[in-house]
């Protein structure tokens, strides 16, 4: 079956990242990393709104009470909607200034996990936290590069995680009652040609989708071979996440970034930046797990 890419929302960000879908206002928000914005697209109206955080938000998702959790760079937050105000929950890196939250995702439990990185993203002086209904946080793993992609499988059994420089995608055994994780091993390795992973979704057949960035494409994997299935190739370099949105969850959503292109390939990529979608396609994905808290 032939699938086109096109172009969903024509706005230009910086850092694209973290496409969430939310199917009760069938809106899907993202975020611009660096310049602080969380986006708000409504596909059957074509309307957009932005909120500005005044500092860098590298995560949000959605809340059963209505809202949003976000990993910012300053910490742990709740966000409101839509004026924007912010409710801060939890610092755990006050100390390390030069970090920031990166990507993230809320468990099948509804607890809120996010991982930072340092600025320079060249150290593996991050971790990864979880945030539970009841307020607590927890570090649940250290050493960590790039923070990026996270999703749990249909079984509630397994986690998979994206350290970017690793080229891998790992697998955790997930206790969903504890959000206990264990055993990690590697899941899918990414060819150094086809760029490094960044963020991920999972779709109702379990398999991963997989944003590469500096590889200009998107990529469907199987867990438990790690081998390739589909490839969507896309007309910029740094593609950075994906999700499943749509009414019936087949459209495919894909952002993406400057950030990182020199002048020439800015002038080669005009559309680096914007947030691209694959309209009904063969595929379809699942609604985004929401806080409980």
């Amino acid at each position: 079956m032939q699938t086109q890419v096109e172009v969903a929302c024509p706005i230009i960000c910086r850092l694209g990242e973290g496409p969430v879908w939310d199917e009760r206002e069938q809106v899907i928000r993202w975020v611009d990393i660096l310049n602080g914005h969380i986006h708000r697209w409504d596909p059957a109206h074509r309307s957009h709104s932005r909120l500005d955080l005044g500092e860098m938000v590298g995560v949000v998702a959605l809340r059963e009470k209505g809202g949003l959790i976000a990993g910012l760079r300053s910490g742990i937050a709740f966000v409101e909607e839509p004026a924007g105000g912010i409710k801060r929950l939890h610092a755990p890196e006050a100390h390390l200034p030069d970090n920031r939250f990166n990507d993230g995702k809320c468990d099948p439990a509804g607890r809120f996990w996010a991982g930072t990185m340092p600025l320079s993203a060249d150290r593996p002086e991050g971790s990864l936290y979880m945030t539970s209904g009841d307020g607590n946080i927890r570090r649940m793993l250290t050493d960590v590069t790039i923070s990026n992609g996270l999703v749990w499988n249909m079984n509630k059994d397994r986690m998979y995680y994206i350290d970017t420089p690793t080229h891998e995608v790992s697998v955790f055994d997930y206790d969903d009652a504890t959000g206990t994780i264990a055993d990690r091993r590697t899941a899918v390795t990414i060819p150094a040609e086809e760029g490094v992973p960044d963020g991920m979704t999972i779709d109702a057949e379990g398999m991963l989708w997989v944003a590469h960035w500096g590889g200009g494409r998107l990529t469907r994997r199987d867990p438990e071979t790690g081998g390739k299935i589909e490839e969507l190739i896309l007309p910029v370099s740094n593609v950075t996440s994906c999700t499943f949105g749509g009414p019936d969850f087949r459209d495919l959503y894909i952002t993406t970034a400057r950030e990182g292109l020199s002048q020439d390939e800015l002038a080669s990529q005009p559309q680096a930046g914007m947030l691209f979608v694959v309209r009904d396609s063969p595929w379809h994905g699942l609604p985004a797990d929401r806080f409980l808290g």
